[in-house]
């Protein structure tokens, strides 16, 4: 299995497709997984790194205090791994704000930088979120969480059922006192001041019941030439809620910027 070490975090990652290289960095509280449609889709065409960020999956979970910059940098040794100069770099919730920062500060890395959520400073109700998942029942509230995310509805459905069961069915495996310090990260980080300089081809999606749907409007509006798509009847995990319709906004973004192949 392959990891990349980060000033002694390993953070696992796997590879599929060969093309142009596309970072895919997911959200709280989902792993590598979160991708699955988008790499089915986009393999043929790209070559796809999913990774698992730190307090998920198969990554490291440090329980120590970090910062955001410190999660960009478990990217970018991931990208270092792989010898990759340049990328897109597509991001949800927490990873579009790792996403973003890499964006800003390592503009030469970047074809294109894809927002999902897309808030550009902390995000909301820290506190309750640290105390939910530093309570006794970490996997309760992982599936609360979830059904918080997502539109009205997508829990009941065979689809929603099945996304629910696949991101608890390893909650046993998280450590509470990891995604506390991720939540912690974010908020510490606000990006606002810095958005007029952001140089890369930036799209902003949102689902039209997300709840960064306010803060994604936001970011979009102050990235220079950011284009922003709001998917229906999706939350925060459009990816996921509704891949058809996501895929096919991140596709014509691509062809805009002549970034898909054979374009």
């Amino acid at each position: 299995m392959p990891f990349a070490n980060n000033r002694g975090v390993d953070i696992y990652y796997e590879v599929y497709g060969d093309g142009p290289p596309m970072v895919l960095v997911h959200a709280n509280p989902f792993d590598r997984r979160l991708f699955t449609y988008q790499i089915a889709r986009f393999s043929p065409y790209f070559r796809l790194v999913a990774l698992d960020i730190r307090g998920y999956g198969n990554s490291d979970k440090p329980e120590t205090p970090f910062t955001l910059s410190d999660m960009a940098d478990d990217v970018l040794a991931v990208c270092a791994q792989e010898e990759i100069a340049r990328a897109i770099f597509m991001g949800v919730s927490v990873g579009s704000g790792i996403s973003l920062l890499i964006g800003l500060d390592r503009p030469q890395m970047c074809d294109a930088v894809i927002l999902v959520g897309g808030s550009s400073k902390g995000g909301a109700d820290i506190a309750a979120r640290v105390a939910g998942y530093t309570s006794a029942d970490l996997r309760g509230y992982q599936r609360s969480h979830i059904r918080e995310l997502v539109a009205p509805g997508f829990c009941e459905t065979k689809l929603g059922a099945w996304v629910l069961d696949l991101f608890s069915e390893n909650a046993h495996q998280l450590s509470g006192q990891c995604i506390a310090q991720i939540f912690r990260a974010r908020e510490a980080c606000d990006m606002r001041d810095r958005l007029a300089g952001m140089t890369p081809p930036t799209l902003v999606i949102n689902g039209a019941h997300d709840v960064s749907l306010q803060r994604g409007g936001e970011t979009a509006s102050m990235i220079p030439g950011a284009k922003h798509v709001v998917i229906p009847r999706t939350g925060h995990a459009c990816c996921i809620e509704d891949p058809a319709a996501f895929d096919g906004a991140v596709i014509d973004f691509l062809k805009a910027n002549k970034l898909w192949p054979g374009t």
